[in-house]
């Protein structure tokens, strides 16, 4: 059974600093692509952060986090990271961890495996 489970969300201020986990099990992990997308209340589920099987050197961000954000992963533990700086009010929502196979994508509809989210929210 394939599971993706986030943990790390919090209740932060503006400016703060914070990490999120995923973990994964029932898939090979090592060779999937992994990403973070993020989705808060009434909007569509956005695309955050993305990193490369073949090479972990591969990433992708959105704008609205470059230079704040950084993805990271650990195969041995079949774990996936955000680390996220300097939050801001617009950063709020549901983190969800994503995998995925083939070319690095930020599109939803590329990725086969999802966590159920962890929630961060970031107040004045």
């Amino acid at each position: 059974q394939v599971r993706l489970v986030e943990s790390g969300g919090a209740l932060v201020q503006a400016g703060d600093s914070l990490r999120l986990s995923c973990t994964g099990s029932g898939f090979s992990f090592t060779y999937y692509n992994m990403a973070w997308f993020r989705q808060a209340p009434g909007k569509e589920r956005e695309f955050v952060a993305a990193i490369g099987w073949t090479d972990s050197r591969r990433e992708a961000y959105a704008d609205s986090v470059k230079g704040r954000f950084t993805i990271s992963r650990d195969n041995a533990k079949n774990s996936l990271y955000l680390s996220m700086d300097n939050l801001k009010l617009e950063d709020t929502g549901a983190y969800y961890c994503a995998a995925g196979r083939g070319a690095l994508q930020i599109e939803v509809s590329f990725y086969d495996y999802w966590g159920q989210g962890t929630q961060v929210t970031v107040s004045s």
